[in-house]
């Protein structure tokens, strides 16, 4: 592969494949996460089969104000970084390709789960990314699509979309790629600046304190479930004056099944609060501990999957994260 397929009629001209076809969605400025993607793809279909990277610009997605025209372009590249994790094919078509007719009058609509989070925050956004994920789904004819979970919510609405209007796809969620200190990956990190960058680490690190509070929140249940009369102990204790051995006591005799969900928020609003006074500052758009099933948020008791979502902008540049946490899981 030497360029790009630009036209609908180039991409139906390719050889079928001999398994199965696999699509990666882009906007481009492909990095090392959107190669973890098309490696995997190649994975599932095996060497008979084949993977489509699309790589398009959708303005639909973009609100006022938003940077349509700042999006980084850089076609060259990513055809080399596509081809490099095993692509077969990258179709890259203009605007005009996709909406002939200028802007559709018939849209997606991503219904309730796409007016929260990042729907609030930019409405419209995900009608238009549903919008033109079904139209590439369409133009491509994929068994299987795969998308990141940094887009959590994206991902919760794209297997809406397929799962309540029949489409033929299998939709497969990739982790997400951090770099080394925790940043996750984004087309927009090359916007930040070495001080913004810094502050931007705030967001990783407040969903790795949600995590480890999590974690020693179920590690405490885990102990009361198995200490014999624990309320009884911390009361000796605080009576022995023993205050550091008393006070871990009574944390494991306090500890209840369910009930913690309003601690791993406090735990990752601490770390945000504090990158609110750095310069520069991150500004916190929103946390939320959510159902992964409709994006509400989870009650303080609640038991099972939740995923932990933020948004926050570092000078000019928003940025997204997120995290899957387990409630009552065994430590």
């Amino acid at each position: 592969m030497t360029a790009p397929l630009r036209t609908a009629a180039e991409l139906h001209a390719l050889a079928p494949a001999t398994a199965r076809r696999a699509v990666v969605m882009t906007m481009g400025a492909l990095h090392e996460g959107h190669a973890t993607l098309i490696r995997t793809a190649r994975t599932l279909v095996g060497p008979g089969g084949q993977v489509v990277v699309t790589v398009f610009v959708n303005p639909l997605q973009f609100g006022a104000g938003e940077d349509l025209d700042r999006y980084p372009r850089t076609l060259e590249a990513d055809l080399k970084t596509a081809v490099g994790a095993g692509a077969d094919a990258v179709f890259a078509p203009p605007v005009e390709e996709v909406y002939p007719g200028g802007e559709p009058q018939v849209r997606i609509s991503a219904g309730p789960m796409g007016e929260l989070l990042e729907g609030a925050s930019r409405p419209g956004h995900f009608d238009g990314m549903l919008t033109v994920v079904a139209k590439l789904l369409h133009l491509t004819r994929p068994d299987v699509a795969l998308f990141g979970q940094k887009d959590a919510q994206q991902l919760a609405l794209i297997r809406r979309m397929t799962r309540d209007l029949n489409f033929p796809v299998e939709i497969v969620g990739v982790p997400t790629v951090r770099e080394p200190d925790g940043l996750a990956l984004s087309s927009r990190n090359r916007y930040l600046s070495t001080e913004e960058r810094h502050t931007a680490l705030v967001l990783s690190r407040a969903l790795f304190a949600a995590r480890d509070r999590l974690a020693a929140q179920q590690a405490l249940r885990a102990r009361a479930e198995s200490a014999p009369a624990p309320t009884a102990r911390a009361a000796a204790l605080s009576a022995l004056g023993e205050a550091r051995a008393a006070a871990d006591a009574h944390a494991v005799a306090a500890a209840q099944p369910g009930g913690c969900a309003d601690a791993v928020r406090a735990a990752a609003r601490a770390v945000l609060e504090d990158a609110a006074k750095t310069t520069p500052p991150l500004v916190l758009d929103y946390l939320a501990l959510v159902d992964p099933a409709d994006f509400t948020e989870v009650p303080d008791a609640h038991i099972g999957e939740a995923i932990m979502a933020l948004a926050g902008r570092v000078g000019a540049t928003r940025l997204i994260d997120n995290i899957h946490l387990t409630f009552g899981a065994a430590s």
